[in-house]
């Protein structure tokens, strides 16, 4: 696929074996040509050290990467610094965001949501980064109302973002909708839908239940009726996922955002089945 909007999404590995695995799953993504990887950060910003240092390695082997900038806990001269030392090692493109707040954590910090980030990107350092955001064709789970979680979308945008990445869905009618009330304010810029493999069961609805992605009833129930059946669970996963794609850039979404989960194996399946 050429298309300029396929990436693939990793999160920095916390161990020596982590760091090995990662390699050779790049490695192997790499062969696909993405336009760029982008790479993770923990709760708090936590990893923002291995974030940074996957990402060197990543661009050290001749591909774009891409940081995910988070601004819970932040300050304006932590931040700063930041993205001073992104634009010494010719970083081009951030993932901003305004992240979680891990447990315990009393105050989000300077920055309270992720527009006043991009805000302060733009200010310091004008159009030298490419900047995405996170949208959330299902809302945020957090979001008071689905019309407050657009509004809240726009601001980003009008801040100074330059494209945009989804929450994963299983419903592309929730994609088609969100366009079309982006288009009704004037938004324009790509909204890359972020699609997440299916591969295994309970981490989905783990995962699901924590970020307010919807797994369609018919979905939910034919993958618990798999029970341990790895194999099936899979096949069917790819099956969805596949025909998912293939509608979303059939409907006119400007490219895929895969969330590989550092395997290369789901990610792969996938696009050999959208070439």
């Amino acid at each position: 696929m050429d298309n300029p909007n396929f990436s693939i999404e990793f999160f920095p590995p916390k161990t020596a074996e982590g760091a090995d695995k990662l390699r050779v799953t790049r490695a192997k993504l790499s062969e696909l040509h993405p336009k760029y990887f982008s790479v993770t950060f923990g709760a708090g910003g936590t990893t923002q050290r291995g974030t940074l240092d996957t990402v060197l390695e990543i661009m050290a082997a001749g591909e774009q990467a891409a940081p995910h900038l988070s601004c819970v806990g932040g300050t304006r001269e932590s931040i700063r610094a930041i993205l001073a030392e992104f634009k010494a090692h010719n970083i081009r493109r951030i993932v901003a965001l305004r992240g979680d707040l891990p447990s315990g954590y009393g105050a989000a910090g300077e920055f309270r949501y992720a527009n006043e980030l991009v805000e302060f990107i733009r200010a310091e350092t004008g159009d030298w980064f490419h900047i995405e955001v996170a949208a959330y064709p299902e809302t945020h789970p957090q979001a008071r109302s689905p019309q407050d979680d657009l509004l809240a979308f726009e601001r980003k945008v009008k801040a100074g973002a330059n494209a945009a990445i989804t929450q994963y869905f299983y419903n592309a009618d929730a994609y088609f909708y969100f366009m079309e009330q982006c288009g009704k304010l004037g938004i324009t810029v790509p909204v890359v839908p972020g699609i997440m493999p299916i591969t295994n069961y309970t981490q989905l609805m783990r995962f699901s239940d924590m970020c307010g992605a919807e797994i369609p009833r018919w979905v939910r129930l034919k993958l618990a009726s798999f029970g341990d059946d790895t194999a099936s669970i899979k096949a069917f996963g790819l099956d969805v996922v596949t025909a998912l794609c293939q509608r979303l850039l059939a409907g006119g979404a400007p490219g895929l955002h895969f969330y590989s989960m550092n395997q290369a194996a789901p990610t792969t399946a996938l696009w050999q089945r959208l070439v």
